[in-house]
């Protein structure tokens, strides 16, 4: 899971951070004012300060916060001046908006805030739909407003260019005032909270944030997404009676307080109004005691009454977000929150300490008990203010000075210890009064807090005489705390040089904390609505005990000498050497025993046969293993069905399979198995067992055998092929010499391909071992060099380096409907891609809008018929329709894959070393889902993760990326367009600037590939493309030249060997898409290659061979004078059906 934070307020109004991996709570401590609440995002905090204001803390990333500026440049053609601007008086203005309506001049646009600083200065952005444009950035039309184009035709009369500029975010890790609009608000707020970002994806980054005045009245702020994290004014919300608490979830589900106790829930809240429409009133939990407080989720509703009580409400979801029923807890608290995977917080009102829910799943969703976060802060003061890493660093370092007893004494020279930890002290301490609180803040709510507090008394008696040399604890008394803080100060120095350790670790701190050593903080609020948590997190927040951390000093503070740790090293070594003596060596004139013998497993499966009528056919399957006299294994499998009452039997060489691949099937659990012969039918055997638990347990055993046959075991090796199929599933293959070697390389069909663990949609590689994969829900991921992992087990599986892997993916329903002149448009029938095993369900149904083609404000899609190419608007000829539904489904499984947070990726990219390359920074770039061009740096053999990011600026976003073998890097922009990055190096890893370069004819590229010389891309109609007259000294190339049609996707290696992911590629047997192609006869006097020779398929959607930097063994062709001489027998070529020259 990524690393999150959790929010709480102390009673102080001081604002602190606990991360998910972290230990204990971090303070803001760039602030200096008090806060009342906060609410938090997975990118963002807001926070309602004392001085009534709304501040941001936006989190800080590699990734900045930019916005586009634009503004239009008008002129008309006139026979005296030519173009000028000079316009009509009902033509648009000479600076404009895009539609023409608005008038927007250079100099009319300013800064929202200051926490904005501005790029560059004005430019002309001379891209037009894809296409690069005449100097000056001109597009013309006949008149305003028209279809432009970049080229001037003899009626041009009118002409455009757009103006850019960027602005960025500054005040990033920083609380930024929300600036005031013009309107000032008739009151300040109260609470806040937000959510939202669920609704919709578009725009990206959008939350909504609701607050409740003084007054009681809900305020909505609009424009909040990811390059306006600002928002962009307050919106009044009517309401049925005076609101006091307001909860926003990251869905749809908005519930708010009344006044008079009652709640009232939000209604009609969609992607087209995210601020809804009407509100419902829900009754009190108790009817005699009315509701102060309320927190949703996903598919939660939690509330506090004025008892303190805690109810949970059941049966509410998008659908019925009133819910029906309210169900009692356990537990009095005062407030409580529900932050992500609708995990749940709360603050106890005995204590006011954080409390988490444990147990929270999404088929209990009440969870089942609470337990206390215990960590400390990062500023408190206790028998050593120094946190447990520090103390058990500093006993490792300093073992000779840090000792038991300096442990003892200092705790006994704390004035806020405990009798307890006291006992060896000559003056037992007294029990320590309450110091006085310095300043409370003017909330009412955290007033109210700090008065349960005891009074502050003038001075602090001191428990014992401080240590030899040690300064004297500063007597509390009613004096300016600064003048303290400073006599403190200068106390330590002082004495520096003559205390321990721990006494210095106990000073450093001593005034910055009004709590005890007894005592833990007293939070007054608590916000994780950026906090991501599951049943799988491993949380450090309940363990720590400052007895244990004393222990765990003194122990190491006792540790042994290196001369009795060398001696023992010693002794273990003369024991190792006489057991290995006494148990080996004396024994190796032995003959080596090797067991022949033959291991059967059998099991009741269904087959789909292979004659028509094709279907399911109940079968007995057998797996006949057996071990030969040279110890190398192998084994049959048998598949026995019955044909008109007569028994027959199916089989395979275990040393034949290539492939054993889970199917996507609606209702069974499939996989299926390829031999050479079946990959040329496209026709494998396909076989589905009766459990999921059943059908892993065959792929491990098949896998281990056809691994153990084939003699491949461990993890992959450098030059792996990698590939994935369109369920998600990882597949290696390990390269023969043979495979690129010319005139005869060996048949991709007889490529064996073994699975790794893990769920990926792209992966990429290079020679050097160095291997990144994105998943569905854009997380980085970076291979750790380990095997096996997912249903793997036991030897076929390593024991490190296998680590928890979590992926979202969407599941969807199309739902069809035809029109007819009674009743209109009316269902026809749907159809359901089937969810993944293993997952479980993250959202419910929602129309998908991001569909390709577009689609109308409902999410239909319109044609003539089914099927046919669909379109997002309706004219007179269509007469069906359909609209797709989403769903999204979470997976979790292990696998050799460590997390990269925190930027999501959409496409990543490594540099193809060759094999006797020597770089030792490997450059890997990257692209964000938001379209923002990156950079890794300290990417390494060793660190293959690398250390930071580094932006990349563009002037649009861009969808994919690939970096040469010559650091020469392209990429392809949303819009279809290419660009080059020039002057890539080691010492400028980032390059200078970007070179556009123009697109095929009418065509919109998606994916880019680049090798040692050679570029290939794919457009969005599935043609490949080569890349015509690139050279060292004329990267950009001249032109390009079409290859192919019916392609996916391209991967090129660093030998310049180009293999696709093929659709439409015709078998004996059947039409497969998604089929691993490799292109024959590629060398430098022919780089594009003469014809395709197809492997593996389908249902494959990514392959990657840029870590096969293998030269191909040079074949001495064969005379023909040499009778001798045996020609080698010729490789099979084939011309894919829609893949050809």
């Amino acid at each position: 899971m990524p690393v999150s934070l959790l929010w709480a307020v102390d009673v102080y109004g001081r604002v602190y951070s606990l991360s998910t991996a972290g230990q204990q709570w971090e303070q803001c401590r760039d602030a200096q004012m008090e806060f009342k609440r906060v609410t938090a995002a997975q990118q963002c905090c807001w926070g309602i300060a004392c001085d009534n204001n709304i501040y941001l803390n936006v989190h800080a990333s590699d990734l900045p916060v930019r916005y586009q500026e634009e503004t239009y440049e008008n002129q008309r053609w006139n026979p005296v001046d030519g173009f000028s601007e000079r316009l009509l008086p009902s033509d648009r203005w000479q600076w404009s908006d895009v539609t023409g309506l608005q008038h927007q001049p250079l100099d009319s646009f300013q800064l929202p805030s200051s926490s904005w600083e501005w790029e560059g200065d004005w430019y002309v952005d001379e891209n037009f739909e894809g296409e690069p444009t005449e100097k000056g950035g001109w597009s013309y039309a006949i008149d305003f407003p028209a279809t432009y184009t970049k080229d001037k035709k003899w009626n041009s009369c009118v002409r455009r260019r757009r103006w850019l500029r960027y602005r960025r975010y500054k005040a990033m890790d920083t609380w930024a005032k929300i600036p005031s609009q013009q309107t000032t608000l008739p009151d300040p707020f109260s609470d806040i909270s937000c959510g939202g970002w669920e609704i919709s994806e578009e725009p990206r980054g959008r939350l909504s944030l609701w607050a409740v005045s003084l007054q009681g009245k809900v305020w909505f702020r609009d424009g909040i997404y990811h390059h306006n994290p600002e928002g962009s004014l307050w919106e009044e919300v009517f309401l049925p009676g005076e609101v006091i608490q307001i909860s926003c979830g990251p869905g749809d589900l908005v519930w708010a307080v009344l006044w008079e106790g009652q709640l009232i829930v939000r209604e009609g809240i969609s992607r087209d109004c995210p601020k809804g429409s009407s509100w419902a009133v829900v009754e009190s939990p108790s009817p005699d005691v009315g509701a102060i407080h309320v927190a949703v989720g996903i598919n939660v509703v939690w509330a506090v009454t004025k008892d303190n009580k805690v109810w949970f409400r059941r049966g509410v979801n998008s659908h019925n977000p009133c819910g029906s029923g309210w169900i009692g807890m356990v537990g009095e608290m005062i407030t409580i929150n529900v932050g992500l995977n609708d995990q749940v917080w709360a603050i106890n009102c005995e204590d006011r300490a954080v409390y988490f829910r444990q147990g929270v799943t999404s088929s209990e969703l009440s969870g089942k008990t609470w337990k206390a976060i215990t960590v400390p802060r990062d500023g408190d003061r206790s028998h050593s203010s120094a946190s447990a890493n520090s103390l058990q660093s500093a006993g490792c370092y300093f073992c000779g000075e840090v000792r038991a007893q300096s442990v003892v004494s200092d705790a006994e020279s704390d004035t806020e210890k405990g009798s307890a930890d006291g006992a060896n002290s000559s003056n037992p301490p007294t029990d320590p009064p309450k110091p006085r609180i310095p300043k409370v803040t003017s909330d009412s709510f955290i007033s109210e807090l700090v008065s349960d507090r005891e009074p502050g008394k003038s001075s602090r008696d001191t428990g014992s005489a401080p240590p030899s040399g040690g300064p004297l604890d500063p007597q509390w008394s009613n004096v300016d705390l600064e003048e303290a803080q400073q006599a403190q100060t200068v106390a330590v120095q002082d004495t520096a040089d003559t205390c321990s350790l721990s006494s210095v670790a106990t000073y450093t701190l001593a005034m910055e904390d009004p709590y005890g050593a007894d005592e833990h903080p007293l939070w007054a609020w608590v916000s994780g609505g950026g906090c991501s948590v599951d049943s799988h997190s491993q949380l450090n927040w309940f363990n720590f005990s400052m007895n244990t951390l004393v222990s765990s000093v003194q122990s190491m503070s006792l540790s042994v000498s290196p001369a009795q740790t060398a001696a023992w090293r010693r002794q273990i070594f003369e024991q190792l050497s006489e057991r290995t003596k006494r148990e080996m060596d004396n024994f190796r004139h032995y003959e080596q025993a090797v067991e022949q013998s033959v291991w059967v497993k059998k099991g009741t499966m269904q087959w789909w046969r292979d004659w028509k009528p094709h279907k399911w056919i109940d079968v007995h399957f057998a797996l006949e293993q057996f071990s030969g006299p040279d110890g190398n294994k192998d084994g049959i499998l048998f598949i026995y069905y019955n044909y008109y009452e007569e028994k027959k039997y199916l089989h395979a060489f275990i040393n034949e399979v290539t492939i054993l691949v889970p199917v996507l099937n609606d209702s069974k659990h499939t996989f299926a198995i390829y031999t050479p012969e079946r990959t040329k039918q496209r026709w494998p055997i396909r076989l589905a067992a009766a459990t999921e638990l059943e059908m892993h347990d065959w792929l491990a055993l098949l896998s281990v055998s056809c691994c153990d046959s084939r003699g491949i075991h461990g993890p992959p090796s450098k030059q792996a092929i990698w590939s994935i199929t369109c369920k998600g599933d990882i597949f290696i293959s390990e390269p023969s010499p043979g495979l690129e070697a010319m005139p005869y390389p060996t048949p991709c069909d007889q490529m064996f391909w073994r699975q790794v663990g893990g769920h990926l949609r792209v992966v990429e590689c290079n020679s050097v071992g160095i291997v990144w994969g994105i998943g569905y829900d854009h997380t980085a991921w970076v291979h750790t060099g380990g095997y096996g992992g997912g249903f793997f087990q036991g030897l076929a599986s390593s024991t490190d380096n296998i680590y928890t892997q979590t992926d979202v993916k969407s599941v969807y329903i199309y739902e069809n409907q035809r029109w007819n002149p009674v009743t209109g448009y009316t269902n026809s029938y749907k159809y359901c891609s089937p969810e993944l095993s293993q997952t479980k369900r993250v959202s419910d149904w929602a129309i998908d809008y991001s569909v390709s083609g577009g689609t109308d404000r409902e999410g239909w899609q319109f044609a003539a018929d089914f099927p046919a190419s669909y379109h997002g608007y309706k004219t007179m000829k269509d007469f069906v329709r359909r609209r797709r539904w989403a769903r999204k489904c979470k997976l979790t499984t292990t696998g050799p894959w460590q997390e990269i947070p925190p930027i999501p990726l959409s496409d990543v990219t490594i540099l193809p070393c060759t094999a006797q390359s020597s770089v030792d920074v490997i450059p890997v770039w990257a692209i964000s889902n938001k379209g923002d061009v990156l950079c890794r740096l300290g990417v390494t053999a060793l660190t293959p993760a690398g250390s930071s990011w580094l932006h990349v600026g563009t002037d649009q976003p861009f969808k994919s990326i690939s970096i040469g073998a010559a650091s020469q890097v392209w990429a392809i922009a949303r819009d279809g367009s290419a660009f080059y990055r020039g002057s890539v190096s080691a010492r400028s890893p980032a390059g200078d600037c970007w070179y556009h370069i123009p697109s095929p004819a009418k065509q919109k590229l998606k994916q880019v590939s680049v090798g040692r010389t050679s570029v290939y891309t794919v457009d969005e109609n599935g043609n490949l493309w080569y890349r015509q007259g690139v050279t060292p000294s004329y990267p950009q190339g001249s032109s390009w030249e079409h290859i192919s049609n019916n392609v996916r996707k391209v991967s090129v290696g660093p030998l310049d060997q180009v293999w696709i992911i093929a659709d439409k590629v015709q078998g004996s047997h059947s039409l497969s898409c998604g089929t691993v192609c490799h292109r024959l006869g590629v060398q430098p006097v022919e780089p594009k290659g003469q014809s395709w020779d197809y492997g593996i398929g389908g249902g494959w959607d990514h392959i990657t061979v840029r870590g096969n930097s293998v030269e191909p063994p040079r074949l001495r062709l064969p005379s023909l004078t040499d009778p001798s001489s045996r020609s080698p027998v010729p490789v099979r070529n084939t011309e894919v059906n829609g893949v050809g020259n």
